[in-house]
């Protein structure tokens, strides 16, 4: 072991006769040991190991370690050859690392580990996890553009070593690389397509008098659960994405595939659940709104992975209204890290962000004060070029799904946020007129109405834009022909 190792290393490694112990319980999943570095304190395995057992790992030791990335393994020498043996004691199929390993350190620590061990790192883990809950034609393209970002470096670093060994391998690593660059750039343009897509499907909503409104936030945080509790009727799986008909479509399904919700609507307490932005139809403040319940973020993928599923984050970007689900029973310093990450794959947004600190019931209320304090520092932390979502930010607000506090004031909060309009049109009563009040009313923005002899006069308000259109159609009945 090196001095670095002896001067700095903590040992923290289960044994591979604990491993053995665990051998029955996990039968028929994969084994798996944990490895872990951090530069500060002592590195936390409880969401690697959770993520490992979402994917089908039988976690059955760990190794962890607290000292500087080395170029080589990430971890030192010594705590490689710590990890080699008890791979090899515990019989391990694969090693999880929490962590993003560079080509170079996949190669270098899967030569050191025992042979035909795995070595998957932290992005490599939410891959496997993102291919198990892929159940759409947008989920599977992003699913493929992602999974082709962090394969290619590692090709690349593959060939390399080839060639490096025999000269006649060079060109048929060259088409190997080729190939897997041309297949970025096509579901790169089919992911372009999507886009457009659903960038003309916002605009129609937008048009029939609904506010959008998006769930974000990290895996696990609440976002399924509060997105029941707001939908209008979360028990119809059939929404067929026309704006008047019932809640609960699966926003990326194509156009003809089915829609079919019902397995969105049972929320689970697993990360990744689906991919698929699921959208309801809501009444939120007043609002008719369609919310949009989007993938869980996770910390520790690489830019490239989080931009391959941009398609999803639009949804967020481009809402009139996101909701930024924090969950208020982290420990603080997990509550920042998840803020932290979250803040950085949204990046930036069109309208107004709105912090949910979600399970307040299972915090009391010096709990509840920590996470408000998380949640202040970790913004007043932020740079704002990483992260320019921070100046949409507006002040959190406590929610319960499971008791319902909270929900009021949110709801007050969205309807403040959202774009308001407000016009008193007074003309003519007649046909053209009513057809016009009608058109008004199927949008949702007629608050009242008056009628006093031969004329009417109505207020509106909701989104300017369908206000506009309102005022200009009641103008129209009523002018002369």
């Amino acid at each position: 072991m090196s001095r670095d190792d002896d001067a700095t290393n903590e040992r923290d490694a289960s044994s591979g006769q604990d491993a053995r112990a665990t051998e029955t319980a996990h039968a028929d999943a994969t084994r798996a040991v944990v490895a872990a570095r951090s530069d500060g304190g002592p590195p936390d395995t409880a969401e690697i190991r959770e993520l490992a057992a979402a994917a089908g790992y039988a976690v059955v030791g760990e190794v962890t370690q607290r000292r500087r990335e080395d170029p080589t393994y990430d971890l030192g020498r010594g705590k490689a050859e710590e990890l080699m043996r008890l791979a090899a004691d515990a019989d391990a199929e694969a090693v999880i690392y929490d962590g993003g390993l560079s080509p170079g350190q996949t190669f270098s620590l899967g030569d050191l580990l025992p042979t035909g061990t795995a070595v998957v790192d932290r992005p490599r883990l939410a891959l496997e996890l993102f291919a198990d809950a892929a159940d759409s034609r947008a989920a599977d393209r992003q699913l493929e553009l992602a999974r082709l970002c962090y394969e290619l470096p590692r090709l690349r670093e593959a060939v390399a070593r080839d060639a490096s060994e025999d000269v006649r391998l060079q060109p048929e690593g060259d088409s190997r690389v080729l190939d897997v660059e041309k297949r970025i750039e096509s579901a790169e343009r089919a992911l372009d397509e999507i886009a457009d897509e659903r960038a003309a499907r916002r605009a129609e909503r937008r048009a029939a008098g609904f506010d959008l409104v998006a769930l974000a936030g990290y895996t696990n945080a609440g976002k399924s659960t509060l997105a029941r509790r707001l939908a209008d009727e979360v028990d119809d799986p059939n929404f067929d994405g026309e704006a008047s008909a019932p809640p609960a479509e699966r926003a990326d399904t194509a156009a003809g595939d089915p829609a079919d919700d019902a397995g969105a609507l049972a929320v689970a307490d697993r990360p990744f659940e689906t991919l698929s932005s699921t959208t309801r139809r809501a009444t939120v403040g007043g609002r008719r709104t369609l919310l949009t319940d989007t993938v869980g973020f996770l910390d520790g993928l690489p830019h490239e992975s989080v931009r391959s599923f941009r398609a999803t984050i639009d949804a967020i970007r481009a809402a009139d209204c996101a909701l930024l689900v924090v969950d208020a029973s982290d420990d603080p310093g997990g509550l920042r890290r998840k803020l932290r990450a979250s803040l950085s794959a949204i990046e930036s947004t069109d309208g107004p962000v709105i912090p949910v600190l979600s399970k307040a019931d299972e915090v009391d209320a010096d709990g509840l004060a920590a996470a408000v304090e998380a949640y202040e520092t970790a913004v007043a932390d932020l740079d704002p070029r990483d992260a320019p979502v921070a100046d949409a930010l507006r002040s959190p607000i406590p929610v319960s799904a499971r008791d319902e506090s909270g929900l009021a004031d949110l709801a007050d909060a969205v309807a403040d946020a959202l774009p308001t309009a407000t016009a008193t049109v007074e003309v003519p009563n007649g046909g053209d007129a009513q057809a016009a009040l009608s058109w008004a009313y199927d949008r949702s923005v007629v608050t009242d109405v008056e009628y006093a002899g031969e004329t009417i006069a109505v207020d509106l308000a909701g989104r300017p834009d369908v206000v506009a259109e309102a005022e200009r159609r009641l103008r129209g009945a009523g002018s002369p022909p």
